[in-house]
């Protein structure tokens, strides 16, 4: 069996990693919504900014796409003034079945709503749509046995020479991330007027990994990526092509930028409070220097600070997404 349809079962097949009932992907990773209620009230943040840009729509929607068990939107139920939230639509896009005792306020399903008129934001989603691996000069689709199987499409063959060139090592190998292009430009397309955001970690064309990326990960830690529904199946995304996908639909270049350039437009760092108020305010110095120390996390280039914001508008200007998040258009 080839590398995508095996990532597929393995994750969304009857009894598969999403789709069964339990905790949840917390259980066996740490993404940067379950790392921090930072990473939360910045996103409220950039709600908030939008929500005054797009003249205050009522409803204003957020849509989180590949949700888990729906963390990010309960915390945002709570975010805002009354006149936002008694507007905020909360929608989770997920293939598992609803957490028992989830907010009332959130709707949950597994497909992409149309017409959003506000955000729509998927963290760690398009590192697990599935994707086939290439091997070989003339390249050929990797089964999971390890052994290569036939030529790839001429589809996914144009996909390559675009995106990801073979390099000249002998066992290189290419993860085809056509899928995650047209996935992530059907949720573009889902956006009437505001921002798109993918939040994931992956790299650029220069920058591409030899051997793929292809990782599993169980009970927190990393394991061998067996497709058998025990463990989460991902790879890092090919982010450059997933912006290029999105901004032929909505028809304007996306800001591309580090977490860290991201969250730090939206006021989150990592800047330890100074000694003195250890002295003055002891219990304010402790409290101040754990937020340090979760905005460090988030903010670490070695870490979840090297995941990749796409940005994408969807019927803004310029100007306004430069006052929305500035640093992400700033030089665009």
């Amino acid at each position: 069996m080839r590398w995508g349809a095996a990532m597929e079962k393995a994750l969304y097949g009857p009894d598969g990693f999403f789709t069964r009932p339990g905790p949840g992907p917390a259980a066996h990773f740490r993404t940067s919504v379950h790392a921090s209620p930072l990473f939360a009230s910045a996103v409220a943040r950039l709600i908030a900014r939008l929500d005054e840009a797009l003249g205050r729509p009522d409803p204003f929607d957020v849509v989180d796409v590949g949700a888990g068990r729906g963390e990010l939107l309960t915390t945002l139920g709570t975010a805002f003034p009354d006149d936002l939230q008694r507007r905020l639509r909360r929608t989770a896009v997920e293939v598992g079945p609803r957490p028992a005792g989830l907010d009332a306020g959130i709707t949950w399903g597994p497909s992409i709503p149309s017409g959003t008129v506000g955000m729509l934001i998927a963290t760690e989603w398009l590192d697990n749509v599935p994707v086939d691996v290439a091997v070989g000069a003339t390249p050929r689709y990797l089964h999971v046995s390890g052994r290569p199987g036939i030529r790839v499409s001429r589809t996914d063959e144009r996909w390559l020479r675009e995106w990801w060139p073979h390099p000249a090592v002998t066992g290189a190998r290419a993860e085809i991330g056509r899928l995650r292009d047209e996935a992530w430009a059907d949720a573009v397309a889902s956006v009437s007027r505001g921002l798109a955001v993918a939040v994931d970690y992956g790299h650029l064309r220069d920058a591409r990994p030899v051997f793929g990326s292809l990782a599993g990960y169980r009970d927190g830690r990393r394991v061998d990526p067996v497709p058998d529904g025990s463990c989460d199946v991902s790879a890092y995304v090919a982010m450059d092509a997933v912006a290029a996908a999105g901004a032929l639909v909505a028809g304007i270049e996306p800001g591309v930028v580090s977490q860290r350039t991201a969250l730090r437009a939206l006021g989150v760092h990592g800047r330890r409070p100074p000694h003195s108020q250890a002295h003055d305010d002891p219990t304010g110095y402790v409290h101040a220097l754990a937020l340090a120390s979760a905005a460090a996390e988030l903010t670490d280039p070695e870490g979840l600070g090297g995941h990749w914001w796409v940005v994408q508008p969807l019927d803004l200007s310029l100007s306004v997404c430069q006052s929305v998040i500035p640093a992400v258009f700033s030089s665009a």
